[in-house]
């Protein structure tokens, strides 16, 4: 067995040779790609052949090249040696997700870093992977049906500065036996960890059985607790043929102890008693007593911005920490991808309607998970928890969910995943421009079609909420507007030879400078404004 894991350890280093190819491992129908070179970071993983699976994981190696900001990653190891290796060494892969891995071609993975082969030992080994922090559960999201490949990565940047925890990830490009997979997302996942949600294991007594947790609205599997109450209309009509499930993620539930089980259960049961009561907003007796409202504030805030069709009903990410440190549950944003307009069913597309608020039109199509009944009760709470949703918002709106802000973080991952050809390979191995993909509201022509109704859709979003929440948005400039008048034009590119020659400009002319938004005034930022300019 160890002779078979040097053999693939071997042929990784020897770079991008073609094992035999298992059909059941979904390659694309163009195997004949390959990297010359990327600004992207390129990960290896070679299974020897063998079907990847669902349930259980298999042993595999990866190998991550990223040879550091700025410079390029050679996809011919032999003919480029001495490049840099991010990581290396022995993993235990499998697919992940649902509605991603049964809807897509391009399917989705989750991988732990190991000590050894897996059948030698499924000891974990925590590691530093692309410059996020150590741990050994990781993801490789496969964008598919978003096609702009960025919206899990906008979210999560322009919710890092608000929430506790945002999950932080890195676009790259796989190989997976040999062959091109395209562009992924390699990503940190929702899990207790030094560098994730940094919670203790729970205890059998006392405090220490109080905490951590983190459990998951989402659908029934078998760890699930079932909610003691039913989803409810927007007018508060219960729905009492659907019902509201939690799983259990951290312990898993086949680890947890009796007492721990009892305790979880007694603590949902407990949470959602207090917004099921009359008297919910009492400050001593009612949610606030269970919530971190101000975090759940924050999750409902980007889960409207982005309209997210799962939002609150799947992939609702719950943690709770000791009694000692703070007893009150928050949440964690993630599944972001069927955000910003992406999908068409229950008129997530739009951008005037509340998210919160769609129960009604899911019930009546058949849907079997709905949203808690608690989002109603909050923003219910008109004299509470409204006023400060919206006191929030207008926060937000003033700091990072600035148009010009949004805009720039978008062209930066846009920047990532184009500029050194990324975009045009993963569209030759999964090509589907023009072409219908679930669940898929706008069809784009191309990747620059893509990203235009992307940023048009957001202005739009932006425009209702700012209406709702009563943020009078002050006039935004045009990214490449760098002199401010209105316009992207030759003297925006003067304006940027000056600064880079060291002539002394204002403080906000230099600010919108940074045209690509990555806080440094480079050659890139004049290039973004040419470019701009030779687009028309």
């Amino acid at each position: 067995m160890k002779k078979f894991y040097l053999l693939l350890a071997a042929i990784l280093m020897l770079g991008n040779v073609a094992v035999a190819q298992d059909p059941d491992n979904f390659p694309p129908d163009d195997t004949t790609i390959t990297i010359t070179s990327t600004n992207l970071p390129i990960v290896w993983i070679e299974v020897g052949g063998a079907t990847i699976q669902r349930d259980e994981r298999i042993s595999a190696h990866m190998k991550i090249i990223h040879n550091g900001k700025g410079q390029l990653n050679y996809g011919d190891t032999v003919a480029h040696p001495g490049q840099h290796i991010d990581y290396e060494g022995y993993i235990a892969l499998r697919y992940r997700g649902n509605s991603t891995y049964n809807m897509s071609d391009k399917k989705p993975y989750s991988f732990r870093t190991l000590e050894q082969p897996l059948e030698v030992s499924d000891k974990k080994k925590k590691v530093e992977i692309l410059g996020m922090g150590k741990d050994n559960n990781w993801a490789l999201m496969a964008p598919y049906a978003d096609r702009s490949m960025i919206r899990d990565l906008l979210t999560f940047e322009l919710a890092r500065p608000w929430m506790e925890y945002a999950p932080d990830g890195r676009l790259c490009e796989l190989y997976l036996d040999g062959i091109y997979y395209g562009v992924y997302v390699l990503s940190e996942v929702v899990s207790t960890g030094k560098h994730r949600l940094n919670l203790p294991d729970p205890g059998e007594t006392g405090d220490e059985l109080t905490g951590g947790y983190l459990v998951e609205v989402d659908t029934d599997d078998d760890s699930t607790h079932v909610s003691k109450y039913h989803p409810v209309s927007r007018t508060g009509k219960v729905y009492d043929d659907r019902q509201i499930l939690f799983q259990y993620k951290a312990p898993e539930y086949e680890d947890m102890t009796p007492a721990q089980l009892e305790y979880i259960n007694n603590a949902i049961d407990e949470m959602e008693d207090a917004f099921a009561q009359d008297d919910y907003t009492n400050p001593e007796t009612g949610y606030r007593k269970y919530i971190d409202t101000q975090n759940f504030i924050d999750y409902q805030l980007f889960t409207e911005l982005s309209h997210n069709v799962d939002g609150y009903r799947l992939s609702g990410k719950m943690f709770k920490r000791r009694d000692s440190v703070d007893s009150r549950f928050k949440m964690v944003l993630w599944d972001m991808n069927l955000g910003y307009g992406n999908a068409r069913h229950h008129n997530s597309w739009n951008t005037y309607t509340w998210v919160y608020q769609s129960n009604d039109i899911m019930y009546r199509v058949g849907e079997t998970y709905l949203i808690p009944f608690w989002w109603y009760k909050l923003n219910n709470d008109l004299n509470g928890y409204w006023k400060e949703r919206n006191a929030r918002w207008r926060e937000m709106r003033a700091a990072n969910l600035s148009k010009r802000n949004i805009w720039a973080t978008i062209d930066s991952l846009v920047n990532e995943v184009t500029v050194g050809g990324a975009e045009a390979r993963n569209s030759q191995a999964w090509p589907r421009w023009g072409e219908f993909v679930w669940p898929n509201h706008y069809i784009a022509s191309s990747y620059e079609d893509e990203i235009a109704y992307l940023k048009q859709w957001i202005s739009d979003r932006l425009a209702w909420l700012d209406m709702k929440m009563h943020y009078d948005a002050p006039p935004e400039y045009e990214p490449g507007d760098v002199n401010g008048d209105g316009e992207v034009s030759i003297g925006d590119v003067n304006v940027v030879i000056d600064i880079l020659l060291g002539l002394e400009v204002d403080q906000d002319v230099r600010d919108r400078a940074d045209v690509d938004g990555d806080g440094e005034l480079s050659i890139a930022d004049l290039q973004r404004i040419i470019d701009k300019l030779l687009a028309g």
